[in-house]
Protein backbone atom coordinates (compact mmCIF):
# COMPACT_ATOMS: atom_id res chain seq x y z
CA UNK A 1 0.00 0.00 0.00
CA UNK A 2 1.27 3.75 -1.09
CA UNK A 3 0.32 6.91 0.10
CA UNK A 4 1.19 10.08 -0.70
CA UNK A 5 3.68 12.67 0.78
CA UNK A 6 2.89 15.74 3.20
CA UNK A 7 2.21 17.81 0.24
CA UNK A 8 -0.23 16.01 -1.13
CA UNK A 9 -3.46 18.28 -1.96
CA UNK A 10 -6.40 15.97 -2.49
CA UNK A 11 -9.00 17.23 -5.15
CA UNK A 12 -11.42 19.97 -4.11
CA UNK A 13 -14.28 17.91 -5.70
CA UNK A 14 -13.19 15.22 -2.93
CA UNK A 15 -13.00 17.79 0.07
CA UNK A 16 -16.38 18.48 1.10
CA UNK A 17 -16.90 14.39 1.26
CA UNK A 18 -14.23 14.37 3.71
CA UNK A 19 -14.84 17.24 5.70
CA UNK A 20 -17.76 15.65 8.33
CA UNK A 21 -15.27 12.34 9.37
CA UNK A 22 -12.46 14.71 9.73
CA UNK A 23 -14.28 17.10 12.08
CA UNK A 24 -15.86 14.62 13.74
CA UNK A 25 -12.15 12.76 14.18
CA UNK A 26 -10.33 16.01 15.35
CA UNK A 27 -13.41 16.92 18.14
CA UNK A 28 -13.04 12.98 19.16
CA UNK A 29 -9.13 13.73 19.72
CA UNK A 30 -8.94 16.81 21.59
CA UNK A 31 -10.71 15.65 24.96
CA UNK A 32 -7.82 12.78 24.86
CA UNK A 33 -5.40 15.31 23.96
CA UNK A 34 -6.29 17.36 27.33
CA UNK A 35 -6.56 14.55 29.41
CA UNK A 36 -3.18 13.38 28.21
CA UNK A 37 -2.10 16.78 29.14
CA UNK A 38 -3.82 16.39 32.88
CA UNK A 39 -1.93 13.60 33.36
CA UNK A 40 1.19 14.75 32.26
CA UNK A 41 1.20 17.94 34.49
CA UNK A 42 -0.33 15.42 37.88
CA UNK A 43 3.34 13.38 37.39
CA UNK A 44 5.29 16.41 37.31
CA UNK A 45 6.18 16.45 33.40
CA UNK A 46 6.13 20.70 33.64
CA UNK A 47 8.71 20.72 36.87
CA UNK A 48 11.39 18.88 38.74
CA UNK A 49 15.22 18.57 36.74
CA UNK A 50 13.71 18.97 33.89
CA UNK A 51 12.55 15.67 32.78
CA UNK A 52 9.06 13.66 33.27
CA UNK A 53 8.36 12.09 36.81
CA UNK A 54 7.68 8.58 35.94
CA UNK A 55 5.40 6.62 38.82
CA UNK A 56 7.44 3.45 39.80
CA UNK A 57 4.07 1.81 40.36
CA UNK A 58 3.40 2.09 36.45
CA UNK A 59 6.62 0.90 35.11
CA UNK A 60 8.17 -2.39 35.94
CA UNK A 61 12.26 -3.16 34.97
CA UNK A 62 12.29 -6.38 33.06
CA UNK A 63 13.74 -7.61 36.55
CA UNK A 64 10.97 -6.77 38.64
CA UNK A 65 8.85 -8.34 35.61
CA UNK A 66 10.50 -11.90 35.94
CA UNK A 67 10.10 -11.71 39.80
CA UNK A 68 6.10 -11.23 39.66
CA UNK A 69 5.69 -13.68 37.51
CA UNK A 70 7.76 -16.43 39.27
CA UNK A 71 5.47 -15.44 42.44
CA UNK A 72 2.43 -16.32 40.23
CA UNK A 73 -0.06 -19.36 41.19
CA UNK A 74 0.84 -20.61 37.91
CA UNK A 75 4.49 -20.62 37.72
CA UNK A 76 6.33 -23.00 38.47
CA UNK A 77 8.72 -22.65 41.95
CA UNK A 78 11.78 -22.05 40.92
CA UNK A 79 13.32 -23.81 44.31
CA UNK A 80 11.70 -27.34 43.56
CA UNK A 81 14.15 -29.28 41.95
CA UNK A 82 14.25 -32.34 39.53
CA UNK A 83 14.12 -35.66 41.74
CA UNK A 84 17.70 -36.56 39.88
CA UNK A 85 19.12 -33.27 39.27
CA UNK A 86 21.90 -31.11 41.56
CA UNK A 87 20.34 -28.36 43.76
CA UNK A 88 21.46 -25.18 41.64
CA UNK A 89 24.23 -22.81 42.85
CA UNK A 90 22.03 -19.93 44.16
CA UNK A 91 22.74 -16.38 42.08
CA UNK A 92 24.56 -13.73 43.80
CA UNK A 93 21.57 -11.98 44.64
CA UNK A 94 20.69 -15.34 46.85
CA UNK A 95 23.60 -15.29 48.36
CA UNK A 96 23.33 -12.17 49.54
CA UNK A 97 19.69 -12.35 51.03
CA UNK A 98 19.44 -12.00 55.13
CA UNK A 99 19.03 -14.89 56.85
CA UNK A 100 14.84 -14.62 57.57
CA UNK A 101 13.76 -14.20 60.94
CA UNK A 102 12.62 -17.76 62.54
CA UNK A 103 13.68 -19.57 65.66
CA UNK A 104 17.13 -19.69 64.63
CA UNK A 105 17.51 -16.41 64.78
CA UNK A 106 21.02 -15.23 66.15
CA UNK A 107 22.17 -18.99 65.91
CA UNK A 108 25.30 -19.07 63.25
CA UNK A 109 25.73 -22.56 61.30
CA UNK A 110 28.83 -23.99 59.16
CA UNK A 111 28.47 -26.89 57.02
CA UNK A 112 31.20 -28.79 55.71
CA UNK A 113 30.60 -30.42 51.67
CA UNK A 114 33.00 -32.84 52.13
CA UNK A 115 35.87 -33.12 49.03
CA UNK A 116 35.73 -30.70 46.50
CA UNK A 117 34.98 -31.27 42.63
CA UNK A 118 37.76 -29.52 41.76
CA UNK A 119 40.55 -31.88 44.14
CA UNK A 120 40.51 -34.58 40.62
CA UNK A 121 42.14 -32.17 38.81
CA UNK A 122 44.57 -31.08 41.69
CA UNK A 123 46.15 -34.10 43.36
CA UNK A 124 49.51 -32.90 43.94
CA UNK A 125 48.09 -30.25 46.06
CA UNK A 126 45.80 -32.08 48.16
CA UNK A 127 48.20 -34.59 48.98
CA UNK A 128 50.35 -32.48 50.80
CA UNK A 129 50.18 -32.96 54.46
CA UNK A 130 48.81 -31.02 57.15
CA UNK A 131 49.05 -30.78 61.44
CA UNK A 132 45.95 -32.24 63.26
CA UNK A 133 47.13 -32.69 65.99
CA UNK A 134 47.72 -35.99 66.94
CA UNK A 135 49.74 -36.02 63.85
CA UNK A 136 49.83 -35.58 60.01
CA UNK A 137 47.63 -36.29 57.24
CA UNK A 138 46.34 -35.18 53.62
CA UNK A 139 45.00 -31.61 53.06
CA UNK A 140 42.21 -33.34 51.47
CA UNK A 141 40.74 -36.26 49.38
CA UNK A 142 38.92 -37.00 46.24
CA UNK A 143 36.04 -38.78 48.05
CA UNK A 144 35.02 -41.82 46.73
CA UNK A 145 31.54 -42.19 44.09
CA UNK A 146 29.06 -44.70 43.43
CA UNK A 147 29.88 -47.86 41.10
CA UNK A 148 28.34 -45.62 37.99
CA UNK A 149 30.60 -42.38 38.16
CA UNK A 150 28.41 -40.07 40.75
CA UNK A 151 30.84 -39.15 42.66
CA UNK A 152 30.43 -37.69 46.19
CA UNK A 153 31.44 -34.32 46.30
CA UNK A 154 29.01 -33.97 43.84
CA UNK A 155 26.78 -35.36 46.60
CA UNK A 156 27.65 -33.56 49.28
CA UNK A 157 27.07 -30.35 47.55
CA UNK A 158 24.08 -30.96 46.47
CA UNK A 159 22.95 -31.77 50.27
CA UNK A 160 24.50 -29.05 51.97
CA UNK A 161 22.86 -26.79 49.45
CA UNK A 162 19.59 -28.25 50.37
CA UNK A 163 20.57 -28.08 54.30
CA UNK A 164 21.65 -24.37 53.75
CA UNK A 165 17.86 -23.21 52.62
CA UNK A 166 16.17 -24.84 54.88
CA UNK A 167 18.48 -23.23 58.01
CA UNK A 168 18.09 -20.31 56.34
CA UNK A 169 14.27 -20.53 56.18
CA UNK A 170 14.81 -20.93 59.91
CA UNK A 171 16.44 -17.85 60.81
CA UNK A 172 19.96 -19.76 61.03
CA UNK A 173 23.18 -17.75 59.19
CA UNK A 174 24.75 -20.51 57.10
CA UNK A 175 28.23 -20.57 55.99
CA UNK A 176 29.26 -23.55 53.71
CA UNK A 177 33.17 -24.32 54.20
CA UNK A 178 33.15 -24.62 50.08
CA UNK A 179 30.72 -24.00 47.32
CA UNK A 180 32.37 -24.99 44.22
CA UNK A 181 33.47 -21.48 44.38
CA UNK A 182 37.51 -22.48 44.79
CA UNK A 183 39.44 -24.84 43.25
CA UNK A 184 40.46 -27.82 45.69
CA UNK A 185 39.81 -28.05 49.05
CA UNK A 186 39.80 -26.72 51.73
CA UNK A 187 42.90 -28.52 53.43
CA UNK A 188 41.57 -30.13 56.55
CA UNK A 189 42.31 -28.09 59.04
CA UNK A 190 41.34 -24.79 57.20
CA UNK A 191 37.97 -26.55 57.48
CA UNK A 192 38.17 -26.46 61.51
CA UNK A 193 39.52 -22.96 60.98
CA UNK A 194 36.12 -21.45 59.22
CA UNK A 195 33.74 -23.16 62.17
CA UNK A 196 36.29 -21.63 64.46
CA UNK A 197 36.48 -18.46 62.89
CA UNK A 198 32.34 -18.02 62.71
CA UNK A 199 31.91 -18.86 66.38
CA UNK A 200 29.33 -21.72 65.11
CA UNK A 201 26.96 -23.03 67.36
CA UNK A 202 26.80 -26.12 65.21
CA UNK A 203 29.25 -27.42 62.24
CA UNK A 204 28.39 -30.91 60.27
CA UNK A 205 30.74 -32.14 58.01
CA UNK A 206 28.56 -34.06 55.15
CA UNK A 207 29.91 -37.29 53.02
CA UNK A 208 29.15 -40.13 51.78
CA UNK A 209 30.96 -43.71 52.68
CA UNK A 210 33.14 -45.90 50.31
CA UNK A 211 32.97 -49.06 52.25
CA UNK A 212 32.11 -52.72 50.57
CA UNK A 213 29.16 -53.86 48.91
CA UNK A 214 26.54 -55.36 51.30
CA UNK A 215 27.70 -52.47 53.83
CA UNK A 216 24.55 -50.57 54.52
CA UNK A 217 22.92 -47.43 56.40
CA UNK A 218 24.16 -44.22 57.37
CA UNK A 219 26.41 -42.92 60.62
CA UNK A 220 27.37 -40.01 62.91
CA UNK A 221 30.94 -39.20 63.29
CA UNK A 222 31.72 -37.60 66.86
CA UNK A 223 35.47 -36.50 68.13
CA UNK A 224 36.95 -38.10 70.44
CA UNK A 225 38.13 -36.94 73.56
CA UNK A 226 41.73 -35.56 72.31
CA UNK A 227 44.49 -32.97 73.77
CA UNK A 228 47.97 -32.98 71.89
CA UNK A 229 49.64 -30.55 69.99
CA UNK A 230 47.14 -28.38 68.38
CA UNK A 231 44.28 -30.30 69.14
CA UNK A 232 41.86 -29.99 71.93
CA UNK A 233 38.60 -31.80 71.86
CA UNK A 234 37.57 -31.79 75.44
CA UNK A 235 35.24 -29.07 75.38
CA UNK A 236 33.21 -29.96 73.09
CA UNK A 237 33.46 -33.63 73.07
CA UNK A 238 29.87 -33.34 75.09
CA UNK A 239 27.81 -31.05 73.17
CA UNK A 240 29.25 -32.67 69.70
CA UNK A 241 27.99 -36.13 71.19
CA UNK A 242 24.17 -34.38 71.69
CA UNK A 243 24.31 -33.04 68.47
CA UNK A 244 25.40 -35.92 66.90
CA UNK A 245 22.24 -37.73 68.76
CA UNK A 246 19.97 -35.51 67.50
CA UNK A 247 21.00 -36.08 63.69
CA UNK A 248 20.67 -40.00 64.07
CA UNK A 249 17.26 -39.81 65.51
CA UNK A 250 16.18 -37.35 63.15
CA UNK A 251 17.96 -38.93 60.06
CA UNK A 252 16.50 -42.07 60.54
CA UNK A 253 12.65 -40.77 61.12
CA UNK A 254 12.68 -38.42 58.10
CA UNK A 255 14.77 -40.52 55.13
CA UNK A 256 13.65 -43.96 56.57
CA UNK A 257 17.35 -45.10 56.27
CA UNK A 258 18.50 -47.50 59.26
CA UNK A 259 22.04 -46.84 61.02
CA UNK A 260 24.97 -48.62 59.68
CA UNK A 261 25.57 -52.44 59.81
CA UNK A 262 28.96 -52.46 59.50
CA UNK A 263 30.49 -49.12 62.35
CA UNK A 264 28.75 -48.25 65.27
CA UNK A 265 26.83 -51.54 66.87
CA UNK A 266 23.49 -50.45 65.54
CA UNK A 267 23.65 -47.10 66.90
CA UNK A 268 24.50 -44.97 63.91
CA UNK A 269 27.07 -43.55 65.94
CA UNK A 270 31.08 -43.51 66.18
CA UNK A 271 34.22 -42.24 67.76
CA UNK A 272 37.12 -41.08 66.07
CA UNK A 273 40.25 -39.12 67.04
CA UNK A 274 41.85 -39.65 63.92
CA UNK A 275 39.93 -36.73 61.55
CA UNK A 276 41.71 -33.46 61.24
CA UNK A 277 38.33 -31.70 60.96
CA UNK A 278 37.22 -32.82 64.60
CA UNK A 279 40.44 -32.50 66.44
CA UNK A 280 40.78 -29.32 64.98
CA UNK A 281 37.65 -27.92 66.13
CA UNK A 282 36.51 -25.75 69.12
CA UNK A 283 33.11 -25.46 68.60
CA UNK A 284 30.40 -28.16 68.40
CA UNK A 285 30.76 -30.75 65.21
CA UNK A 286 30.39 -33.83 63.84
CA UNK A 287 30.29 -35.53 60.53
CA UNK A 288 27.63 -38.03 58.96
CA UNK A 289 28.18 -40.28 56.35
CA UNK A 290 24.71 -40.60 54.62
CA UNK A 291 24.77 -43.81 53.49
CA UNK A 292 27.42 -46.18 51.59
CA UNK A 293 27.90 -45.34 47.89
CA UNK A 294 29.53 -48.65 46.60
CA UNK A 295 26.56 -50.52 48.11
CA UNK A 296 23.94 -50.72 45.01
CA UNK A 297 20.80 -50.12 47.14
CA UNK A 298 22.45 -47.64 49.21
CA UNK A 299 23.25 -46.03 45.97
CA UNK A 300 20.34 -45.73 44.59
CA UNK A 301 19.25 -43.76 47.55
CA UNK A 302 22.33 -40.71 47.33
CA UNK A 303 21.29 -40.48 43.69
CA UNK A 304 17.77 -39.75 44.01
CA UNK A 305 17.22 -35.95 44.55
CA UNK A 306 13.73 -36.72 46.60
CA UNK A 307 15.63 -38.47 49.20
CA UNK A 308 18.82 -36.00 48.95
CA UNK A 309 16.05 -33.87 49.84
CA UNK A 310 15.03 -35.93 52.99
CA UNK A 311 18.76 -36.44 54.05
CA UNK A 312 19.18 -32.47 54.37
CA UNK A 313 15.59 -32.72 56.18
CA UNK A 314 16.96 -35.01 58.44
CA UNK A 315 20.40 -33.43 59.30
CA UNK A 316 18.03 -29.95 59.60
CA UNK A 317 16.07 -30.81 61.96
CA UNK A 318 18.51 -32.92 63.89
CA UNK A 319 20.21 -29.45 64.19
CA UNK A 320 17.32 -27.45 65.14
CA UNK A 321 16.75 -29.24 67.95
CA UNK A 322 19.97 -29.41 69.44
CA UNK A 323 19.86 -25.15 68.98
CA UNK A 324 16.25 -24.75 70.35
CA UNK A 325 17.40 -27.35 72.85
Amino acid sequence: MSYTGPGFEPPHTRRSRLRRPLTVAVAALVPGALLGWVVYEAVGGSGGAGGAAVSSSAVRTPAEATSRAASSPAAPSPSAPSPSDDRKVPGPEASATSPASGPLSGKVVVIDPGHNPGNFQHTSEINRTVDIGTGRKECDTTGTSTNDGYIEARFTLDVSRRLRELLQAQGATVELTQDEDRAFGPCIDERARIGNAAKADAVVSVHADGSGAGNRGFHVILPAAVSQGAADTRDIVAPSRELGERIAGSFVRVTGSAPSNYVGNGTGLVTRGDLGGLNLSTVPKVFIECGNMRDTKDAALLTSGAWRQKAAQGISEGIVSFLRG
